[in-house]
């Protein structure tokens, strides 16, 4: 195997046996290693447990669970089999940890770098940031709900929801309007930021002043599009003028510090209305943090798709939210007179209607084949997957990997008015070429990874489209940012154009607006976008979409990932590679270990 992240060579014991296994990077033995020398703790498995819960961290988990974690290892590029290594036995080795001068147990022990709580072994930072959403979000539910004119809000819902029941929109504007807290969950396609304008004019009816709403998104152009949609409803709904901004940006950048901002839970947003989309991507951090930034008598609506990938950083609190164990607190009752819905008592009374989430499930964007590929998807049928695919829909085609004539063809239908778009200075009708295609990738490196296929679209541009390839100032190289820089208001995973300008050449970045022009030489950690990952794809969108699956024995290919690029494409989707391929990511769901989806005991207390 190759070792990416290298060997920790002074390592002994049960770090090295891991380390050397590939379930380990060096950093995390590293870690582990350091922690026991603080900590005077040599036990090789207490070690072995803290380098894991580095590395779940590393890996998008929150914590790991001992009992369980030779099953439930993150996703990664190991090819070594987790089940032959000397795993400690799950009794003993939680004992261990309880016994630990570096783990603390359950919610009330003082701070140790290590916490154990219900069989979960926490970072101590990552638990109490677990901590502050289950405590914010529960504070909410215990607070009396939110003062509404009853007859003012029962004729604005039958107003700006006119269709018969049951309209799950409608459902879910009754919903924010009687709760603090609401989750409107659902595919693309269903309508989320249509229902989200039509509440902002719902919550504006009620009697007085005009509220402050902030829009805000995980990235600027899913920022771009939240505003896009709500502005293209106002006129009709009588909205004000509304703008989205990253969460960061809304939050306030602090450059003493990479993980808190001028807003905290003492110094709250100002906002009656706070408005998060694709939440999917919002990490366990950033969540935390704005849930102490809204103010206690502010509405939260958190809008996203739990079925896409979470968070590259740890967490995956929308999915968590949404299968949340329920809470004590039954539904309004005012709810389904409110609504007009036609719910029966079990869906009224449900843990997600008491948690105060609704999904919508009625696609109204996509067409009938890409909505149906994708239900496939999602709910795990790996055989109505492969018919679809192999159906021959004008909106779905399915090839071996090796198949690319299509592809290229794609790619030079989008790169030539892409060049010529950015050589005319044209920055709007760049980006928007921008969007026309793009080639997804399960990996980074390899054969099937992004680094390999971009030099080979730049080689198809360089030999098909005049001027592209001339150089990283030249008009018509698309890039994507790998950092943010909060000064220039760009953030990592904005992609953005080459343009000529009188000025010279400027990378055009897509914002509400208009397009944010800003000098190269002001731009550092870019790199060339002919190819992205999947999860660098989220909360983007592009008329046509070609997914390149890696072998099925990769553990990148999961369900998340497939379900995630296919509903990228508006138009049509190609999927490149086998059969085996597909059913391996339909059968295949992430895990992330978290406690968010359990019950504490000792917190109802």
């Amino acid at each position: 195997m190759t070792h990416e992240a290298g060997l920790a060579l002074r390592a002994t014991g049960l770090l090295r046996t891991f380390n050397e296994a590939g379930v380990l990077s060096a950093a995390d033995v590293h870690v582990a290693e350091r922690l026991g020398r603080l900590g005077r703790e040599n036990r090789e498995e207490v070690l072995l447990a803290a380098a894991l819960a580095v590395r779940g961290v590393r890996s998008g988990s929150v914590c790991v669970d001992l009992t369980q974690v030779r099953e439930t290892l993150p996703d990664d590029e190991t090819v070594l089999d987790p089940a032959a290594l000397p795993w400690p036995v799950a009794p003993a080795w939680l004992d261990a940890c309880v016994t630990s001068p570096l783990v603390a147990v359950g919610v009330d022990d003082p701070w140790r770098p290590l916490r154990l709580v219900d069989g979960l072994l926490y970072l101590d930072r990552y638990w109490r940031q677990e901590q502050t959403v289950r405590a914010e979000l529960d504070a909410a539910e215990e607070r009396p709900p939110p003062v509404v004119d009853e007859a003012v809000l029962a004729a604005s819902l039958a107003r700006l929801f006119p269709e018969p029941a049951p309209d799950r929109q409608r459902l879910a504007a009754a919903l924010v309007a009687l709760r603090w807290t609401t989750v409107l969950a659902g595919g693309p396609g269903t309508g989320k930021t249509t229902t989200v304008a039509r509440v902002l004019a719902l919550l504006e009816d009620q009697p007085g002043p005009q509220l402050r709403v902030a829009l805000c998104a995980p990235t600027g152009k899913a920022a771009a599009r939240l505003q896009e949609a709500v502005q293209a409803a106002a006129p009709g709904l009588g909205l004000p003028d509304l703008t989205a901004s990253t969460i960061h940006r809304l939050l306030g950048w602090r450059p003493d510090s990479r993980s808190r901002f001028r807003h905290d839970r003492n110094h709250h947003l100002p906002h009656d209305v706070v408005v998060v989309d694709e939440t999917s991507m919002v990490s366990l951090t950033l969540m935390s943090r704005l849930l102490e930034a809204v103010r206690p008598d502010a509405r939260l609506v958190l809008v996203g798709d739990p079925d896409q990938l979470a968070s590259v950083e740890a967490g995956a609190v929308l999915g968590d939210l949404v299968a949340r164990p329920a809470l004590q607190r039954p539904v309004d009752p005012r709810l389904v007179q409110l609504a007009g819905a036609d719910l029966d008592d079990g869906e009224v009374t449900s843990a997600a209607m008491r948690n105060g989430v609704v999904r919508l499930h009625r696609v109204r964007r996509f067409g009938g084949a890409i909505r149906d590929l994708a239900l496939a998807v999602r709910t795990g049928d790996g055989d109505e997957t492969v018919r679809l695919l192999r159906a021959g829909s004008r909106e779905i085609s399915f090839g071996e990997a090796d198949d690319v004539e299509a592809l290229r063809q794609d790619v030079l239908a989008a790169g030539r008015p892409l060049v010529a778009a950015a050589r005319a200075g044209d920055a709007a009708g760049a980006l928007a070429a921008l969007e026309r295609h793009r080639l997804l990738c399960a990996h980074r490196r390899g054969p099937y990874g992004v680094g390999q296929w971009a030099e080979r679209i730049a080689g198809w541009l360089a030999d098909g489209v005049p001027g592209s390839g001339a150089g990283e100032h030249a008009p018509g190289r698309s890039v994507l940012v790998t950092r943010n820089d909060p000064e220039l208001g760009i953030w990592n995973g904005d992609t953005g154009v080459v343009v000529a300008s009188p000025s010279g050449p400027r990378v055009a970045f897509a914002r509400p607006d208009a397009p944010l022009l800003l000098s190269p030489d002001r731009l550092r950690d870019l790199q060339t976008v002919h190819a992205t990952t999947v999860h660098r794809s989220q909360g983007s969108q592009f008329d046509r979409v070609t997914v390149l699956l890696p072998p099925p024995e990769s553990p990148l290919l999961t369900r998340e990932l497939l379900y995630t690029a296919l509903t990228r494409a508006q138009e049509h989707v190609r999927v490149l590679g086998s059969e085996e391929a597909v059913r391996a990511a339909v059968a295949r769901p992430v895990v992330r270990a978290s406690g968010l989806r359990r019950v504490i005991t000792s917190l109802a207390e």
